[in-house]
């Protein structure tokens, strides 16, 4: 199969979407797909990513990336958006390619910044079938990143679902990976939904991996006192949609006999660094932020914590927690979009009600002080995550993308 991939982000910028695209494009190769990814040039930031030409040209045997023009992206100096004018090397490429199917990363994004309905045209003319994938509840967003009066706030997203429902309904289908994201599209009116198991994870690089001693402090040269304590990790952007508000709130509350038993390890970047290493060594010294690890060290890292911690209330399925599982520890996180398919609250995990601090700290308090109990959610949870195999979540893709073609050549 010919697939042209559009995708409004990519390496080397890490987060969930990205790893996803990237080990998506790995197993695409290894199943022998020809595949042309078309994402943002991320040159103009090497002083953030030296190793950005890791990631252009043919980055698996036929895997080709294709960088377009980038502008700055709001708000955030570690990624880029497209330019409007770069859509015409889209289309020159796509009539080069001749793909079987277009697929769009994130239609709502590129639709903004190309100011068209990202490869829904060429489709068209081409008689080829132009699928889209809803990756990021950018609507709950608007909240973190603009500060309006309500009224305003809710009349520019009750506009936004317009449009974004306007945008997903011209592809042929627009896909999710969680039933409680799907309920939510529908609600805004999109109607072409297909949810289905999408996202997963290289098994064998977590379930391979065993707990190193002495693995933080010679590792990240941290405090060899870390060693004994139950290590929370939190892995992700340190920017505003992650809730980091509520969890520095709640984790200020966390009784001195608890907080003496915990380290606290963050790995990742964003805006909200300096003042979530502030904010968090005023009640402990057992803090250690990481910046930003790079995808092949994540299992390790995982695997060597106790808990992995989450607070963001807009995750469309999370793909650390299905990471965490696979590594075989417990996540607590909060009963609401995605993660809801994710973790088995009291089997997996905990999720506690989301915005109640109480509820939260009474759930991460029986995590830490409960060694059996963490064992046991751990284990559950690896038994689990064998159903979010790379090659099985592929294998539900590319069956959905044959089927579209098929239907479409009828």
């Amino acid at each position: 199969m010919k697939i042209a991939i559009i995708c409004s982000s990519f390496f080397p910028v890490i987060d969930g979407v990205t790893i996803a695209v990237f080990n998506r494009l790995q197993q695409l190769s290894l199943l022998g797909h020809q595949v042309q990814i078309f994402c943002p040039d991320y040159s103009v930031i090497s002083h953030i990513y030296p190793n950005w030409q890791d990631y252009i040209g043919e980055v698996f045997p036929g895997v080709q990336v294709i960088n377009l023009p980038s502008t700055a992206s709001i708000g955030l100096d570690f990624e880029r958006d497209v330019t409007s004018k770069s859509y015409n090397i889209v289309v020159n490429e796509l009539e080069k390619f001749q793909p079987d199917i277009i697929h769009v990363d994130e239609a709502e994004r590129l639709g903004i910044c190309f100011f068209k309905l990202t490869g829904v045209k060429f489709a068209k003319q081409h008689n080829i079938p132009c699928v889209a994938w809803f990756h990021t509840n950018y609507l709950d967003y608007f909240d973190d990143y603009f500060n309006l009066p309500l009224g305003i706030n809710k009349l520019i997203k009750s506009t936004l679902s317009l449009i974004f429902a306007r945008i997903y309904n011209s592809y042929d289908l627009t896909l999710v990976s969680s039933s409680v994201t799907a309920k939510k599209l529908s609600e805004i009116g999109i109607k072409n939904l297909c949810c289905a198991e999408l996202l997963g994870c290289d098994l064998s690089r977590f379930t391979n991996q065993e707990k190193t001693p002495n693995f933080f402090s010679e590792k990240y040269k941290l405090s060899n006192n870390i060693e004994s304590k139950i290590k929370l990790i939190f892995l992700g952007r340190l920017t505003p949609d992650k809730g980091w508000d509520f969890a520095l709130r709640s984790l200020t509350n966390l009784p001195s006999e608890v907080l003496e038993q915990i380290a606290i390890i963050i790995a990742g970047d964003g805006p909200m660094k300096e003042q979530i290493e502030e904010s968090l060594k005023q009640i402990t010294t057992n803090v250690y932020l990481l910046g930003r690890i790079a995808p092949e060290s994540v299992p390790a890292l995982i695997t060597n914590s106790d808990i992995f911690v989450t607070t963001s209330e807009k995750e469309t399925r999370g793909l650390t927690i299905i990471e965490a599982a696979a590594a075989g520890i417990p996540a607590i996180a909060p009963a609401t979009g995605g993660v809801i398919d994710t973790i088995q609250d009291g089997q997996t995990g905990f999720l506690y009600e989301p915005q109640s601090e109480k509820d939260f700290l009474e759930k991460l308090t029986l995590l830490i002080c409960d060694r059996d109990l963490r064992r046991l959610m751990g284990a559950n949870a690896q038994e689990i995550a064998k159903q979010w195999s790379w090659q099985q979540t592929v294998d539900n893709l590319v069956e959905i993308w044959s089927q579209e073609i098929v239907e479409n050549n009828r």
